[in-house]
């Protein structure tokens, strides 16, 4: 999916002034937590979050994230956007909360950050919860 593509299912606004909107995108990642970012993508994922500060962009350089979206209508302040462009590292920005945000994109088949497999095995290897006793 292109970044044209996804500014078009997401109803998203470009906020980077250079942006190549034939970019490919292979996968998504929604997360506020940065250290999530560096846990569980890879090269090539597209960001969603409602993070708006410079670290979001500095997490996104080290992780290899090809662009970030902002979520809930955010916009981030002129430093976050000065130093994605430094960066290249493109900023979109979505209306939507991040639940349909993703939404929307896995919809549309953006493929998740590849994490579920993991995610599935470590559910399925721990305890059932305990039942209620007075059942």
């Amino acid at each position: 999916m292109t970044l044209a593509e996804v500014l078009a299912i997401i109803e998203g606004k470009l906020i980077s002034a250079k942006v190549d909107l034939s970019a490919e995108v292979m996968t998504a990642c929604g997360a506020d937590l940065m250290s999530d970012v560096l846990a569980f993508t890879h090269a090539g994922t597209l960001l969603l979050t409602g993070l708006t500060n410079p670290q979001v962009v500095r997490t996104a350089e080290m992780a290899g994230i090809l662009a970030i979206v902002f979520v809930r209508g955010k916009l981030p302040p002129a430093e976050t956007i000065a130093l994605a462009e430094e960066k290249s590292i493109p900023l979109l920005a979505s209306k939507y909360t991040m639940y349909e945000t993703c939404g929307r994109l896995y919809s549309a088949n953006l493929a998740s950050c590849g994490l579920f497999q993991v995610t599935a095995d470590n559910w399925c290897n721990h305890a059932s919860p305990t039942t209620n006793p007075a059942s």
